[in-house]
């Protein structure tokens, strides 16, 4: 009887044995199992939230210059390099006793520099190219010297001609707009004899180191 005892436990022994050393998680395929996580193979899409800050996409007059930075321009008959420089802006209702014929005078002093071997001068005005406009927030463009503009002339300010190489003058430009026209400011254009086209932001207020200039003389 003690004999037929031993044998069967044995017998158990082996067979705890031999599960022991099998797979732990029984004979099922490891293709049953769950992927473990960050496994590899196809996930579902996930849109990309935007960039913060992602400046938006740039307007018109993205590429106008501030008051007071230069820009090189083809001189009249393409003849030399003139750059150009507007310095100061003065908003007013009057100059010399002339009153605006629409609102108010915007008054623009620039410099005028020749850098080529070559005399150089600023493109007139013809129909709708060359010359100065002013390019208002509503869109309208008022051509310089339209309306009373042309009989302000600010002393000190008023150099014509062709530039000799190196030289320099101080001119201004006047626009005489409507508050339509010079509420917020605008956009002074320049367009020279190769149809480049130059812009400056104008502010809707003076502005720049020859203001109280440009307003005394005004008042004389």
């Amino acid at each position: 009887m003690r004999k037929i005892l031993l044998a069967t436990a044995a017998t158990a022994c082996l067979t705890l044995t031999a599960c022991a050393s099998g797979d732990p998680g029984g004979s099922h395929d490891s293709a049953d199992k769950p992927p473990a996580a960050g496994a590899s193979g196809p996930q579902p899409a996930t849109p990309t939230p935007p960039a913060a800050n992602t400046p938006a996409a740039p307007g018109p007059d993205a590429a106008a210059l501030a008051l007071g930075v230069a820009s090189r321009t083809v001189g009249t008959e393409l003849v030399g390099i003139l750059e150009i420089t507007p310095t100061t802006v003065v908003h007013t209702r009057k100059a010399h006793g002339t009153a605006s014929r629409f609102g108010t005078f915007a008054v623009i002093t620039t410099k005028d520099a020749s850098l080529s071997a070559n005399a150089a001068d600023e493109e007139p005005a013809n129909g709708t190219k060359g010359g100065w406009r002013w390019i208002a927030a509503n869109g309208q463009s008022v051509f310089e010297g339209t309306g009373a503009a042309h009989k302000v002339l600010v002393s000190g300010y008023n150099g014509v001609g062709r530039i000799e190489p190196g030289g320099h003058q101080l001119r201004s430009e006047v626009f005489d707009l409507t508050p339509d026209q010079a509420d917020g400011g605008g956009i002074l254009v320049y367009v020279d004899a190769a149809g480049g086209d130059s812009r400056w932001r104008i502010p809707a207020v003076d502005f720049g180191p020859q203001v109280a200039d440009v307003r005394k003389r005004l008042a004389s």
